[in-house]
């Protein structure tokens, strides 16, 4: 009886750590999950012109996402893009209509980042140290959107 006893007190006590430790894990192991911010522009870019400069987030991972909407010349693109204050503009990601990856550094315009239409006419380009700008070298008006996330 005393031996049942005992082992039954042991298997408590055991059962009571458990849980301590287990809940301190749980405790330490809680992830913060914030919800993230966007910013969506429409362009309607003439033949030969630029969007305004559009300004990404600094010092953080901006997923860009631009899609040109035009008949006949849709595309999507999209890029991983870090903003570094006053220096320039880093990115990789993927061209439209499956052209294959690009990536670069620059702060200096108009240098090429991402095609978002389907006959690379329409681009996001460096604008500056520190924007970016939606291109149109097509003979025609392109519309579409560019969606900003961080």
């Amino acid at each position: 009886m005393r031996i049942q006893k005992s082992s039954r007190t042991g298997v408590i006590l055991i059962s009571t750590v458990v849980v301590i430790i287990t809940s301190m894990v749980v405790a330490n192991a809680t992830q913060s999950i914030t919800t993230p911010n966007a910013a969506f522009i429409s362009y309607s870019v003439a033949a030969g012109a630029n969007s305004a400069p559009i300004t990404p987030a600094t010092n953080r991972s901006v997923l860009v996402m631009g899609c040109c909407t035009t008949t006949n010349d849709q595309g999507v693109g999209q890029v991983s893009l870090l903003h570094i204050p006053s220096t320039g503009i880093k990115w990789v990601g993927l061209e439209s209509n499956g052209s294959g990856i690009t990536t670069g550094f620059s702060g200096t315009a108009p240098t090429h980042i991402v095609w978002i239409d389907l006959y690379h006419g329409v681009d996001i380009e460096v604008a500056g140290v520190d924007t970016i700008l939606i291109h149109n070298d097509i003979g025609a008006t392109r519309t579409g959107n560019v969606t900003l996330i961080w």
